[in-house]
């Protein structure tokens, strides 16, 4: 519980049994049209540390990145989301791929809390191949002036056919990452299903 209401993460492993999850894995690693996005900040450009891809009928803006709308899912996505949205109760319109090359791809702390996933966006993610670290941190009060050094933090391993759902107050009061290791790690993929609401036009969020 946070002062903007009660995060609620659910981790439900073996989600997609291992063997299910093989073929998947593979098919999904060919087929997705995976590429890598460049950040430009204070005029310095640099690439993700990872491939991503984007599906969905609107385009997503993260980190002034802008990924153009595209309606063409996949065969095994669109029949992952309906079992997703049939466990979960939610429905989705929007999913973003990501693909970690090996154990130097990464994706730095942050939170899914941009104005087009509306207030306290549901955020369903599911992973594919070698076990990463998922880890989170809770945002610091106002006293604590940004400071991160004595927040509540947890680390979840993500391992083959596991999906995590975040809802609640999980995007205004915590952050999460996945960390860069230093053991070898072979290729993970993870699928962020989400809703994806359209911004109207000239309107401050």
């Amino acid at each position: 519980k946070g002062p903007t209401g009660i995060s609620r993460i659910h981790l439900i492993p073996g989600f997609i049994d291992s063997e299910q999850a093989d073929w998947m894995f593979e098919q999904l690693l060919q087929d997705i049209p995976w590429g890598q996005r460049t950040h430009i900040r204070q005029e310095a450009s640099f690439e993700e540390p990872r491939l991503t891809s984007w599906y969905g009928e609107l385009p997503y803006t993260y980190s002034r990145i802008t990924m153009q709308p595209n309606p063409n899912w996949h065969p095994v996505l669109t029949m992952l989301r309906e079992r997703i949205e049939e466990f979960t109760g939610y429905t989705f319109n929007s999913l973003l791929c990501n693909l970690y090359r090996n154990e130097k791809d990464s994706v730095d702390w942050h939170s899914d809390d941009e104005p087009s996933l509306g207030k306290n966006p549901v955020i369903a993610s599911l992973s594919f191949g070698a076990t990463r670290t998922f880890e989170m941190r809770k945002k610091p009060s106002p006293e604590e002036d940004g400071d991160y050094t004595y927040v509540e933090r947890l680390r979840i391993p993500l391992d083959h056919g596991t999906l995590l759902v975040m809802e609640g107050a999980t995007q205004e009061d915590w952050q999460h990452r996945v960390p860069k290791e230093y053991h070898s790690r072979d290729e993970r993929i993870n699928l962020t299903f989400r809703i994806i609401y359209p911004e109207p036009d000239g309107m401050p969020w």
